[in-house]
């Protein structure tokens, strides 16, 4: 190692430390995304096989709509709060928000066969490796394609909004076929800035926040990206 000569430091540490850490770093956001899934999925397929909670949470939409606002309320809040929060509450608070997700997704067990979910399960995976490979290896700055896609968002949540009341069918294979498109493109955009936040960082409590925080970005492409291509894959249980 004393044959090795370190040009560029980041405060005590050398580039290999800092290097290192990086890539501790981006471990820990995919390990906490995928326990996150992995959350999710078992709420989901534990509430679907129980009459009791299907019943409490679907049978009252007071209860429903309560969890709704409660998961947009909680990940708006923990975005917004995550620096004050200590790395326990911040990784506590990410594990309920992947619980309360669950409890509402469980209804897809009971729309869906199971093997098409699965099947779109796998499809969902690799499309989002692909595109979480491409915005980490790629030098293309896709800051700007984020900026469009972050608004066309906002456009698709205001399509999906008005057409709850016009309920056409085709209109809402439109809005999935968007949804696909912009959530594949948040994917490597997300990656990306996620590596470009961690390079030089020390692996420390306040990085380890911030890994939190990129992990949930990427939980909610995958989770998005997942719901919109079952309304193209999912066949519908009899």
């Amino acid at each position: 190692m004393s044959d090795f000569n370190y040009s560029k430091n980041y405060g005590n540490y050398s580039t290999v430390d800092v290097v290192a850490a990086q890539n501790t770093l981006l471990r820990k956001v995919y390990l906490w995304m995928t326990a996150a899934l992995a959350i999710t999925g078992f709420t989901a397929f534990t509430v679907a096989n129980n009459p009791a909670l299907l019943q409490m949470i679907f049978g009252s939409r007071f209860v429903f709509y309560g969890l709704l606002i409660g998961e947009l309320v909680l990940v708006v809040w923990l975005s917004a709060a995550i620096q004050r929060l200590s790395i326990v509450t911040a990784t506590l608070m990410f594990v309920l928000y992947s619980v309360l997700n669950g409890a509402t997704m469980s209804i897809i067990f009971l729309a869906y066969t199971a093997s098409s979910i699965a099947t779109t399960f796998f499809i969902t995976a690799g499309t989002f490796g692909a595109m979480a490979l491409v915005g980490s290896v790629t030098k293309t700055d896709l800051s700007r394609f984020g900026n469009i896609l972050l608004m066309a968002l906002i456009g698709l949540i205001v399509a999906t909004v008005v057409n709850l009341f016009l309920k056409n069918s085709m209109m809402d294979m439109i809005i999935s076929g968007i949804g696909v498109l912009i959530f594949t493109g948040l994917t490597a955009y997300d990656a990306q800035k996620i590596k470009a936040l961690t390079t030089g960082m020390e692996d420390n409590d306040e990085t380890q926040k911030l890994a939190v925080l990129g992990a949930l970005s990427l939980y909610l492409d995958f989770v998005n990206l997942f719901l919109y291509l079952l309304r193209f894959f999912g066949r519908r249980s009899e």
